[in-house]
């Protein structure tokens, strides 16, 4: 059965794709290196020899946010990737399992859901530091509850259908249930989840590094680049909106993949 994808979700297949291209072969075509001054007008405007102008030192823009896309693009695929893994397994086990495992699993997931997505990234950064592994977990275990929830309540549903019930009475193990009859009954909708918190990390870890609490120099992110030329924004300069317009056409594309996918069921929250 071939895969028919609506115009919206190619189009926002084509900037996904466009943007982990960029993330992986990026610094590979920067038109110059991204820590070299290579203009003496700070904040300089665009031009042919500087397409996006310049920063703040009088660096190409262009070469900053096709270095900034693989911090960007990379920190959020990696902690939504494992947020996403642990959120999965613990909601399918506790479908499957029920009982007081189920209970005490969300009642924990709820209370940590309880608590603002920022406030509890500021805590544990703040605590722990805003080296890049101390990042992607911090976003991985902030994202894992809502993940979980997702996981669960579809899950449960699917754990009382009779092919699944017909499993059990086979004795087959909880292994199997969860792999082989009811984890390809939810790849629609996890799918479109994984999407939209890929979004939800992308947001939060651009935030966090316009607070000067993410992506540390010499590192950079686009949510950096933001705030180390926000001075600009006085003039104008185009080094302050084009991060952000980054930022916006990245997560624009994967709303428009995410709900255009054939088949999806809407999922979301934290």
């Amino acid at each position: 059965m071939r895969l028919r994808l609506s115009p919206m979700a190619c189009l926002g297949a084509g900037i996904v794709l466009a943007g982990i291209a960029v993330a992986v072969f990026g610094q590979a075509l920067s038109p110059y290196d991204p820590g070299a001054i290579v203009d003496t007008d700070v904040f300089g405007p665009m031009s042919r020899a500087f397409p996006l102008g310049t920063d703040y030192l009088g660096r190409d823009m262009l070469s900053r946010i096709l270095l900034g896309a693989r911090y960007t693009v990379g920190i959020a695929a990696l902690a939504t990737a494992l947020a996403c893994t642990a959120g999965i397994g613990l909601g399918l086990f506790a479908a499957v399992v029920g009982g007081w495992t189920d209970s005490a699993l969300s009642r924990l997931l709820d209370a940590l859901t309880s608590i603002p997505s920022k406030m509890l990234a500021l805590v544990l950064i703040a605590g722990l530091g805003s080296s890049l592994p101390i990042l992607v977990l911090t976003m991985a275990f902030i994202y894992v509850p809502g993940c979980y929830r997702i996981t669960r309540a579809l899950a449960v549903n699917i754990a009382a259908e009779d092919f699944v019930l017909a499993a059990k009475a086979r004795g087959e193990g909880r292994g199997y249930i969860m792999l082989r009859e009811v984890m390809p009954n939810m790849v629609g909708p996890l799918a479109t989840d994984f999407g939209l918190r890929f979004v939800f990390v992308v947001l939060l870890l651009s935030s966090l590094s316009f607070l000067g609490l993410g992506v540390q120099p010499p590192y950079a992110d686009w949510g950096s680049l933001v705030r180390e030329n926000v001075a600009g924004l006085s003039y104008g300069a185009p080094a302050v909106v084009m991060p952000a317009i980054a930022i916006a056409i990245l997560t624009i594309g994967v709303n428009l993949l995410v709900d255009n996918l054939p088949g999806r069921a809407r999922a979301g929250g934290r």
